[in-house]
């Protein structure tokens, strides 16, 4: 017990060291705000957060706009929006020096001059990559990931890391070490995860560009429950090297690195600049694939798929009426809508998700969590994953009769065999298969999807993993995909989701209303889909949503 209560001790001085540290650093970006404000009193910082991305990168560019002055304006904004929110962990104060260095060598970039939000999981040389662990605090990274390298290549400024749920295995956005981040339109909801920091800093308005991950939608529900936009890429588009996954090793359900912006064109820029020779140089892994303009900037009428339910997670009033009004504006532009049939969405969260995810029964995962002194914001599936496999299977039965989709989930986290899992891997080959035939056997372009919303309330995700479903298909089959706000939640969706009952009517169908609920004025998105390596069509596709 003595033991136990030193090592919980030690464990706690950590905590509070990184805390202190992360005060540190907002009370230096405040002083370099006040330093930059003393010596340039005329400078408008308000037209300058104004600009989208692409009229900054024109007015650096062109010289009408000082690089200093974009960076002192985000590094005020960003203060101001973490102090209401808690979204940035450590501020890079290096940048200032990469600021007052960088000189354009020939042609600027896109990026050149443009301060760039990262997520704490993407590292960056010298700082902490935590995933919200105490035991990662103090441990500073010996190289940036090739994502952060070729951004300062391109001239862009990383300036903050911002803070994820613990582990990243979640949609909240809460850890032990830095607290929990809340949602900059409404403080009781969460921003979402596990690129929740991002989502909470660029939905505030205090960055113009971030990047983080997505292993089940970890970009597109912090975009779509703060309003902002983001492309969750094919797995491998953009470099994965030196980005920590939450589950080491796992490759059943493919994550991506992607970009979060206030709107599409600013996703395109970001695209445009990251696709290229650094890129494919530094990991050559990656396709040597450049922005397709072509593909892009067409005109040409789409022939555009929807759903408005994956009939597993009850869409709410809101997710469904996003759909429909999206659908209309689309097919009177002028663009064709196919109906899209997906049944069996229930046997893809159960067989693919989960299992893919805990092949192993969870023991990985649970191993991360080993001498932490929290367990993660996970709820019953924490529990489930350290029981014995025999108990899993018994309780499976069990709870069957009484809640089926408990008992599916209980199934799913049993360990396998390495046959069991090579088969897996061959059965979620041919899912994709099927999917890709089904999508060309009605010759579409792009697809139109439900994104869950409006955001939760704090607390809420924990209880409701199963209600990823909407995101987590597209990492499953690893196709492009993104999210545009399109709607504001209304009192007719908040008084049609009293009668709000679900698919399954279990507890899980019940607290999901919950979590709904209250949400009117919040944003709501949809979500937009390509085929995999078609991420300039998928972009295509955002950019004519968000116009209409």
């Amino acid at each position: 017990l003595l033991l136990r209560w030193g090592r919980r001790r030690r464990l706690w001085r950590k905590v509070e060291a990184a805390r202190q540290r992360q005060e540190q650093g907002w009370e230096q970006m405040d002083k370099a705000v006040r330093s930059f404000q003393r010596q340039n009193p005329s400078v408008n910082m308000v037209s300058i957060l104004s600009l989208s991305l692409p009229e900054l990168s024109k007015e650096i560019q062109d010289g009408s706009l000082p690089p200093e002055h974009v960076f002192y304006a985000y590094l005020g904004k960003a203060l101001q929006i973490t102090r209401e929110t808690n979204c940035i962990t450590e501020y890079m104060q290096e940048s200032e020096n990469q600021l007052r260095q960088a000189k354009p060598e020939g042609k600027m970039s896109l990026l050149y001059g443009v301060p760039v939000s990262i997520k704490d999981s993407i590292n960056c040389q010298g700082h902490d990559t935590t995933l919200g662990f105490v035991k990662n605090i103090n441990k500073p990274m010996a190289e940036d990931s090739v994502v952060v390298q070729v951004l300062k290549r391109l001239g862009a400024i990383p300036f903050v890391k911002t803070n994820v749920p613990q582990s990243l295995v979640s949609y909240d956005c809460d850890n032990f070490v830095f607290g929990q981040t809340r949602n900059p339109l409404l403080y009781t909801r969460t921003p979402g995860g596990s690129s929740g920091g991002e989502g909470a800093l660029i939905g505030g308005g205090g960055s113009i560009l971030g990047f983080g991950t997505d292993l089940g939608g970890s970009l597109r529900l912090p975009a779509a429950f703060c309003g902002i936009c983001t492309l969750k890429p094919t797995g491998n588009r953009l470099s994965k090297k030196g980005v920590i996954s939450g589950i080491l090793g796992q490759k059943s359900v493919v994550a991506a690195v992607g970009p979060m912006a206030k709107d599409v064109e600013g996703l395109a820029v970001c695209m445009r600049a990251l696709l290229c020779e650094d890129m494919f140089s530094l990991d050559s892994s990656v396709p040597a694939l450049p922005f397709n303009e072509e593909v892009y900037s067409s005109t040409q009428p789409l022939r555009i798929g929807y759903y408005e339910t994956d009939f597993f997670t009850m869409p709410s009033p809101a997710m469904r009426r996003a759909v429909r009004e999206t659908k209309q504006l689309l097919e009177e532009a002028g663009h064709t809508l196919v109906p899209f049939e997906f049944t069996n969405m229930d046997y893809f969260t159960y067989n693919f998700c989960v299992k893919g995810m805990f092949a192993d029964g969870g023991a990985s995962f649970l191993k991360e969590f080993e001498g932490e002194l929290d367990r993660g914001s996970l709820g019953i599936f924490f529990w489930l994953m350290k029981l014995p496999d025999w108990l899993k299977t018994l309780l499976s039965w069990i709870t069957k009769p009484l809640v089926p989709r408990l008992s599916n989930v209980i199934k799913s986290l049993r360990t396998n065999t390495v046959e069991e899992l090579w088969s897996l891997h061959h059965e979620i080959e041919e899912a994709r298969h099927q999917f890709i035939a089904q999508w060309k056997q009605l010759n579409l372009d792009v697809m139109l999807c439900p994104m869950l919303g409006p955001a939760l309330r704090i607390g809420y995700p924990a209880k409701l993993s199963v209600a990823v479903s909407y995101t987590m298909l597209y990492n499953v089959l690893d196709f492009p995909a993104g999210v545009v706000p399109v709607t504001l939640a209304t009192d007719e969706d908040e008084k049609e989701l009293k009668s709000y009952q679900g698919y399954f009517r279990d507890w899980w169908d019940r607290t999901l209303a919950e979590a709904f609920s209250g949400g009117e004025g919040m944003p709501v998105a949809v979500q937009c889909v390509a085929l995999p390596w078609q991420e300039e069509l998928c972009l295509r596709f955002m950019k004519e949503v968000e116009t209409l």
